[in-house]
């Protein structure tokens, strides 16, 4: 019987191993597709997290997660999230972690798949005679893992404190459906705002882009593909700890390969999964750093210190400012991926927050 097993296992590391190459082929499609082997360890220790910050990782570590990058993609959407580590130090303080009802959603299609759908975000008390403020955001999740229900702090406080119309965007997952996909669903979801906002209450004359992580890449792509397609423009982009940057000795890959909530090896498991091959992780929608970065819209890139893609934002920036573009970039000190959203527990997140959505009120009030 362990002969069997031996003999499985080295066929199926085998096929992990394009031909000739040394390099990891990509996943079947299947969400049970065994994950990669995982790169090699390395003993660098992450820079010290704020108190506040530490008690919410100290409170994820509590729910007892299972390390990502040793998961299938089946297993690991079910693992306990850092917005459910947020909730417990929020419970432990005695807050409520109840939606705001402040803020009303309702959900709508923008495709024919399950997935493609858009969560309106609405401000309760919105006065149906005065148009909103738009903003099309996309969450985070490495285009693996995650949703529009993991990621609703942050468009709801947006909606709340800009008064504004905010559709969180749901799109199709890798693997089942990989690269390109969850690019052309964000185009189609901006398209299709663009199409519908007013009937919802929304200004078409204000409309932003925001997102988390993979989201904030998408917020940057979907710019671009406005751009080239003829698309009206949005006023600002907002790109949170965005993914940018392929290239694998960045300098926070390296300071924070340990970091948590999301660490090194989450990196290349993501990879494995959304992408078909190798070459499409150096696709410029992909590696942003490399595209076509010319007369985009004034940028906000928010980052944190302790996580593996904090280069990735500030090497963005550096090549939107080359290109031209307007772009503020900040990385909060003592605070780690996923904090964006956590203002309630977190006093760093709170600053961003407050950061973020002031760049958003400057667009919103110059384009009137």
């Amino acid at each position: 019987m362990m002969q069997v097993r031996d003999f499985a296992r080295t066929i199926a590391l085998t096929g992990l191993l394009a031909a000739g190459t040394g390099a990891f082929a990509q996943s079947a499609t299947s969400t049970n597709a065994a994950p990669p082997p995982p790169p090699a360890k390395t003993a660098t220790a992450p820079a010290p997290a704020a108190a506040d910050m530490q008690a919410v990782l100290d409170a994820i570590a509590a729910l007892g997660p299972k390390p990502i990058e040793t998961l299938t993609p089946v297993k690991a959407r079910i693992q306990p999230s850092a917005a459910d580590g947020a909730k417990a130090v929020m419970r432990a303080k005695g807050m409520s972690t109840a939606p705001d009802p402040a803020v009303v959603t309702m959900d709508k299609p923008y495709g024919d798949d399950p997935m493609q759908f858009g969560r309106i975000y609405k401000p309760a008390a919105a006065n149906a005679a005065t148009p909103l403020p738009v903003i099309v955001y996309y969450h985070g999740g490495g285009w693996v893992i995650a949703d529009v229900n993991t990621y609703d702090a942050a468009p709801r406080l947006m909606a709340k404190q800009l008064n504004a119309i905010v559709v969180s965007v749901e799109y199709r997952h890798a693997p089942e459906f990989k690269f390109p996909a969850q690019h052309e669903d964000a185009a189609a979801a901006y398209r299709w705002v663009l199409q519908n906002a007013a009937s919802w209450g929304g200004d078409p004359a204000k409309i932003a882009l925001a997102g988390e992580s993979a989201g904030g890449n998408l917020a940057v792509a979907t710019a671009i593909y406005a751009r080239d397609n003829g698309l009206a423009a949005p006023v600002h982009i907002l790109s949170v700890y965005p993914i940018a940057n392929s290239a694998k000795t960045l300098p926070s890959r390296m300071d924070s390969a340990n970091a948590k909530p999301l660490n090194g090896a989450m990196l290349p498991w993501f990879g494995y999964y959304y992408s078909k091959t190798m070459a499409d992780q150096m696709d410029p929608r992909v590696n942003l750093v490399k595209a076509n970065l010319r007369g985009l819209p004034p940028t906000t890139i928010v980052n944190a210190q302790i996580d593996p893609l904090r280069s990735d934002g500030e090497t963005l920036a550096q090549a939107m400012r080359a290109a031209g573009d307007k772009v503020e970039q900040r990385t909060f000190p003592g605070v780690t991926h996923e904090f964006f959203g956590m203002g309630p527990v977190v006093r760093g997140a709170y600053d961003a927050e407050q950061y973020a959505f002031g760049q958003l009120k400057k667009a919103f009030d110059k384009a009137k």
